[in-house]
């Protein structure tokens, strides 16, 4: 018999297996004897209140634990006719769900594998040079490899979300994400788990193959072919998943030239904030900041500003602010964290969305309006900092008082931070962005007491928080509705946001492959 128990404890009680299980007994009325082994479900901490919430499933006359990550990839059958293109969460998690179905298929990547791809990363933070090939959001893995392995998700395919997550703990990933309220790996760790998940696809028969940048769909008619990649090689295939993150964007070219069919979408533009951790320690857990139990606190605030929502996004306690950008004159910066989450600083990006009445009023047109917004901005950003990767930046009190900074505060990022007044970036880009940005800071502080100090640096630019670009496809079979057998999927195509929803979509596409190759 399965019974659903929820219980507190307090934050030195939470880790004591005795303790929770004398609990859970007394919650049951069942002897402690009698209790199998708890499986812990969801765990939660109630910081101010020194409280932990845990809820568990306790199978009562059960034997054995339930395994995990069911089912598991076989081998598949060759020739592959399905062609990934991307191999970031979206693009492994469809190989991977095509294994399990028996389904070969050839995943492409433009970038380098992970070992490769953190030695380039250590010259971009050390020297600013950007590799247009291997970077923050290019290589093995995509984007969330090197930027910190977040896991929570407003995605409602909870049974999806669950198979994801357990995918990523048996291939190397804590047992705590399994139970942890916001999950997190860290991206010491993620590396290690890629590289875990693709060789287990490789002994199914998956074939990966990396520097591999593809330059055009082929096609015949109204369907696909295959593709060709920059060195003149043509694949051929019956399916082509397009999985390539919201960083790539000569992708669009070659997929409008295939016949599938852009939309602009809204998305959000915007700064990175950096703190000192122990103040937003202090400002989130007040008497308990501190406790050796308690992690780096977090946060998320949102504000509407003039009818456009401002909102913290992508929050990194204990974290980084990473270099991110594409391109050698442009610069985009992004947050992660390692997985102590041990750094001094917390970053989060404070973002304003951007909907496609204002990219029109600004200035913007087409289907590409929002990646022209964005490359403006992150060229204005390169002019300001000064080269290298260096990012302007400003103090949140002068920012507020709507002036530049002679000086800023000690920062995480490498390259380097450059004083000045960031609102000028912001306000060149013609969206309104830093006057709503203003007003948010000042409503936070109201939330957040001495969220708005002298020690608060914002750097710019955040712009790459999702694509700014959909791919139109049929709600029903994930196809292009203007070429056959052509999937857009993931992130880039506008239908995900994030590691696990990115991973839902990329297995969702995957079934959808196998119904058609079935039928």
């Amino acid at each position: 018999m399965s019974h659903e128990v929820e219980i507190e404890l307090g934050l030195d009680d939470a880790d004591d297996v005795g303790a929770v299980r004398e609990r859970v007994a007394r919650k049951l009325e069942i002897p402690e004897a009698e209790l199998p082994a708890l499986e812990i479900r969801k765990r939660s901490i109630d910081a101010r209140r020194g409280r932990v919430r845990l809820r568990l499933m306790v199978e009562i006359g059960a034997t054995g634990g339930r395994e995990l990550a069911l089912p598991e990839p076989r081998e598949v059958s060759l020739p592959a006719r399905v062609v990934i293109v991307g191999d970031g969460p979206a693009g492994l998690f469809c190989a991977y769900e095509l294994a399990r179905a028996g389904v070969a298929s050839i995943v492409l990547d433009r970038g380098k594998t992970v070992q490769p791809r953190r030695r380039d990363l250590a010259v971009l933070n050390r020297q600013g040079i950007v590799d247009p090939e291997s970077n923050y959001c290019f290589g093995e893995g995509g984007a969330g490899t090197y930027s910190d392995g977040k896991l929570y998700t407003r995605s409602h395919k909870r049974g999806d979300v669950r198979d994801v997550i357990e995918i990523l703990a048996v291939h190397g990933a804590p047992e705590s994400i399994l139970t942890d309220a916001r999950p997190h790996i860290g991206s010491n760790r993620l590396p290690k788990v890629v590289l875990a998940l693709r060789k287990r696809l490789e002994r199914a028969g998956v074939v990966f193959r990396f520097g591999a940048r593809v330059v055009a769909i082929l096609s015949r008619g109204d369907g696909v072919e295959g593709v060709r990649l920059h060195d003149g090689e043509e694949i051929g295939a019956d399916a082509v998943i397009v999985a390539t993150g919201h960083s790539a964007r000569d992708v669009y070219a070659f997929l409008a030239d295939a016949g599938a069919r852009l939309q602009p979408k809204p998305f959000a533009l915007g700064v990175r904030i950096e703190h000192p951790q122990p103040l937003i320690d202090e400002i989130q857990y007040g008497a308990s900041a501190g406790h050796p139990k308690l992690p780096a606190a977090a946060y998320r605030l949102s504000q509407t500003v003039e009818e456009r929502g401002v909102f913290s996004f992508c929050m990194c306690p204990g974290g980084w602010v990473v270099p991110a950008s594409t391109e050698d004159d442009a610069v985009v910066v992004n947050g992660m964290s390692l997985a102590r989450r041990d750094s001094p600083y917390a970053n989060a990006g404070l973002v304003v969305g951007v909907e496609v009445s204002d990219l029109g009023a600004a200035g913007y047109s087409g289907p590409r309006a929002g990646l022209d917004a964005q490359r403006r901005l992150e060229s204005l950003a390169f002019t300001a900092g000064g080269g290298h990767q260096r990012a302007p930046a400003t103090r949140a009190t002068d920012f507020v008082h709507a002036r530049g900074s002679s000086s800023v505060p000690q920062t995480s990022y490498r390259p380097g931070l450059t004083a000045g007044n960031l609102a000028d970036v912001l306000d060149a880009s013609g969206l309104k962005l830093a006057e709503r940005i203003r007003i948010a800071l000042r409503a936070f502080d109201r939330r957040l007491r001495g969220y708005l100090t002298d020690e608060a640096v914002l750097i710019g630019v955040e712009s790459r928080t999702s694509s700014p670009v959909r791919v139109a496809r049929d709600p029903e079979s994930l196809q292009s509705p203007d070429v056959r057998g052509l999937y857009p999927c993931g992130e880039g195509a506008g239908y995900a946001g994030g590691i696990v929803s990115a991973a839902v979509d990329g297995m969702r596409v995957a079934r959808k492959v196998v119904e058609r190759h079935r039928t």
